[in-house]
């Protein structure tokens, strides 16, 4: 990768917890035992994992959507985040919405009035009970199902959409324990249908832009990256509306470690090219005390809120080091809980150069040298495709939302490959479980399970894509 003619991106082009239970079950089956940490270093220097569970099903890498002139979708949990991303589908052409799901009937009939007010026939909605959406997952007239529910959820309804024969894309994080990851991961390969973490970071304009630069080879070879998850969330986790329940400040009671790791691991694993060449073999997390929810509580809730009842055990900063077989190091970062700027870090470095993000700064030899950060503006040539062609996209998130949504119906449209599949998603989120055991195990280095059985050693695309032509 030296070889200042080699590019990444064109031969990708032609490429085609022990002892770390909770009361939710099982979350992680890394290595607690100084014999384990011999295994961990021999399967840092040979990219190998533990045994894998044995395969039900054909591998789902390099599958094809079916293609279809129109993608029916139904859609489970219309709160914050279901809300508004209905918006998006009815925005996208040669997308339908033919299904609604939530337990509040009020939240899914203002969903279905914007369906008809888009001008598509009314959807049908499923509003009895917590588990009506697995008769959603049973209708013959669906392509996709897009989950947008507590993380609770998450799997349940994953897993009820691949029996039901649904292509599924789920909201951060994919599951809550490696056994759920594994099982994702074999209905996906037994029902042949995509099981995919929509993982909006990843079509972010800087990070598609970095990626692209990486792939080309200006970053040199690459040696580390950082991502994060850095949002002052105290006043939303407190207020009963916005996270019923309220369920995401619960999750603080439960787990130890990084809760929400997919927007920062999901940008590095595609710069460093994360099951297409390299693969994620462990990790090993350090927690601060947990001091912010209680300290925002004492000073903002009345005595007597039900929030007193609870106890809080998340680190309010969880920190991570990721080694991949190839020896590069990803930091991983988690605060939810603290006055702070809102910050994923974003940073790639390598031989040549190094690229920080919030704000946005880039330093490339030979261009730039006496310590003085480079303008990133200047690079807007390497942007995606996707982000030429729409330039100022609708939608939360600085537009990334429509364009991950846009590529993936594109994708599912005209019978494409998929830019993700289920082995990223459980690989971006096994995060969760394992920086749980590493904290409870004093930081001891955690093994992340080989998802792909073995094929993360062939190159392959990803994200950084084509332009589908016609």
């Amino acid at each position: 990768m030296n070889d200042p003619g080699f590019s990444r991106r064109s031969v990708l082009r032609t490429a085609g917890a022990a002892g770390a239970g909770l009361g939710i079950g099982a979350l992680g089956t890394g290595t607690g035992a100084a014999a384990g940490q011999d295994t961990a270093a021999a399967a840092a220097a040979d990219g190998s994992a533990p045994a894998a569970p044995p395969r039900q099903g054909e591998t789902m890498i390099g599958v094809p959507f079916e293609g279809r002139s129109t993608v029916r979708v139904g859609i489970i949990g219309l709160g914050q985040r279901g809300g508004s991303m209905i918006d998006l589908f009815l925005a996208l052409k040669g997308v339908r919405v033919v299904a609604l799901c939530d337990p509040v009937r009020e939240k899914a009939e203002k969903a279905a009035k914007k369906v008809t007010e888009a001008g598509q026939p009314a959807p049908t909605l499923y509003t009895k009970g917590d588990h009506d959406f697995e008769k959603l997952c049973t209708r013959g007239d669906l392509d996709f199902v897009y989950v947008a529910t507590p993380w609770d959820w998450h799997y349940a309804m994953a897993k009820a959409a691949l029996k039901g024969g649904k292509h599924v894309g789920v909201e951060c994080p994919l599951a809550l324990e490696l056994k759920q990851l594994w099982e994702l991961v074999d209905l996906s390969e037994r029902h042949r249908k995509h099981c995919m973490q929509l993982e909006n970071c990843a079509y972010g304009q800087n990070e598609m832009r970095v990626l692209r630069m990486a792939h080309e080879g200006l970053f040199g070879d690459l040696l580390h990256s950082a991502g994060a998850y850095i949002h002052d969330l105290r006043e939303l986790m407190f207020d009963p509306e916005y996270y019923e329940g309220p369920w995401r400040r619960k999750w603080h009671t439960r787990l130890k470690g990084d809760l929400y790791p997919n927007h920062g691991f999901g940008p590095a694993s595609n710069y460093m090219d994360v099951n297409r060449g390299d693969r994620a073999v462990r990790i090993t997390t350090f927690g601060s005390p947990a001091l912010g929810l209680a300290a925002y509580r004492k000073e903002h809730m009345p005595p007597g809120d039900e929030s007193w009842k609870e106890t809080y055990i998340s680190s309010d900063m969880s920190i991570s080091l990721v080694q991949t077989a190839k020896g590069r190091v990803i930091r991983l970062e988690h605060n939810v809980s603290n006055p702070h700027p809102y910050d994923r870090l974003n940073i790639l470095a390598g031989t040549k150069g190094v690229f920080e993000d919030y704000p946005p700064r880039i330093y490339l030899e030979p261009e730039m040298s006496g310590h003085e950060w480079g303008d990133f503006d200047k690079y807007k040539d390497f942007d995606h495709w996707l982000w030429k062609e729409h330039a100022n996209p609708p939608g939360g998130h600085g537009g990334m939302d429509y364009i991950m949504l846009f590529r993936l119906m594109q994708c599912m449209q005209l019978g494409l490959v998929p830019d993700f599949d289920v082995y990223d998603a459980a690989t971006w989120t096994a995060p969760v479980p394992l920086s749980h055991a590493s904290i409870k195990a004093n930081g001891m280095p955690q093994e992340i399970p080989d998802f792909t059985r073995g094929l993360w050693k062939k190159e392959r695309g990803g994200i950084d894509s084509e332009k589908p032509k016609g």
